[in-house]
């Protein structure tokens, strides 16, 4: 590694594609520790759904951004961006590769890209807007963030709640529309040259099982149903909160609610599982700087440490 432009892996991918296996097997080899790219892991008491690495991962390497924070608080992209910087640099100073493993692509590119210096959360403007919407429906707020902000509503679904809100909030904070500040972002410097390896599949359709298998374990003996039951009997909860957006959580309370039995909890879990993958596959697919490893493949660890030491 040189001074100027310190290396790091970044082990990316769908759910279900191996990261964290691929990122053991490095750490096997390589004195390594690993940072969490996941928006999911960071909540603690959320372990079934996430598919949260074992005690015995976690033993046997350092990993960060894990159990960070209380379900009913946030993590945002900027305070990511800040806890991995120093953490990387904490990592190397240690002797250490840092590997930055996961899914959730905003966090990659806000990392990297740099942000928006956009206001934080307000709980009470959140609360004004989550009573609003649950009088209109969130199509009515997509309507109302249409008059207001007719660039960002055009690029959100009318029932994308979580960011229709972050998008009217910035709006009552600022009293400026959430395009016009994205217009003027000045990307920030990243000090490192980030390794992109990208676990894609070659047969979308053998990730489809991969992904059900896992929810299917997931929903054995209850697990994760009594995972969110838990969730909910604490009583400071609601599906509104970005971590019971999560995949598999919100289809989980809605059952707990009685909205559908349990064989459409598990048709509406895995399906809610590959529409995320899919997304995570085309934000991958226009990063033409990553390099692409077959998932399925037999050789894929040993593809991915060729690549990791030949970067070394």
């Amino acid at each position: 590694m040189t001074d100027t432009r310190p290396i790091i892996i970044a082990i990316m991918g769908p759910t279900a594609s191996g990261k964290t296996a691929a990122a053991l097997d490095i750490a096997q080899n390589i004195p390594s520790e690993i940072i969490s790219v996941d928006s999911a892991l960071v909540y603690r008491e959320m372990d079934i759904g996430t598919a949260k690495p074992s005690q015995e991962e976690r033993a046997s390497v350092p990993h960060h951004l894990i159990d960070i924070i209380d379900p009913s608080q946030t993590y945002s992209v900027a305070q990511f961006r800040e806890d991995t910087l120093r953490l990387i640099t904490e990592i190397r100073q240690r002797g250490k590769l840092p590997l930055l493993v996961g899914g959730t692509m905003l966090y990659f590119k806000g990392l990297t890209s740099g942000l928006d210096d956009l206001p934080g959360a307000n709980p009470e403007i959140r609360a004004k807007l989550d009573e609003e919407a649950a009088q209109i429906g969130w199509p009515g707020m997509h309507a109302k963030l249409s008059s207001l902000d007719p660039v960002t509503a055009d690029r959100l679904k009318p029932n994308d709640a979580q960011r229709i809100q972050r998008a009217l909030e910035i709006i009552e904070l600022t009293g400026k529309p959430l395009s016009e500040l994205h217009s003027g972002q000045q990307a920030r410097s990243f000090p490192f040259d980030i390794i992109p390896i990208a676990l894609e599949p070659s047969d979308r359709s053998k990730l489809h099982e991969r992904i059900a298998l896992r929810f299917d374990q997931m929903l054995k003996d209850d697990l994760l149903i009594e995972e969110v039951r838990k969730l909910r009997e604490r009583g400071d909860l609601h599906p509104g909160m970005p971590s019971m957006r999560c995949v598999g959580y919100r289809q989980t309370w809605e059952y707990l609610d009685g909205e559908f039995d349990r064989k459409a909890l598990r048709e509406k879990g895995i399906a809610a599982t590959r529409q995320l993958a899919k997304r995570q596959l085309t934000w991958l697919r226009s990063m033409p700087e990553r390099i692409s490893i077959d998932c399925l493949s037999p050789n894929a660890l040993s593809d991915i440490m060729t690549h990791v030491e030949n970067a070394l």
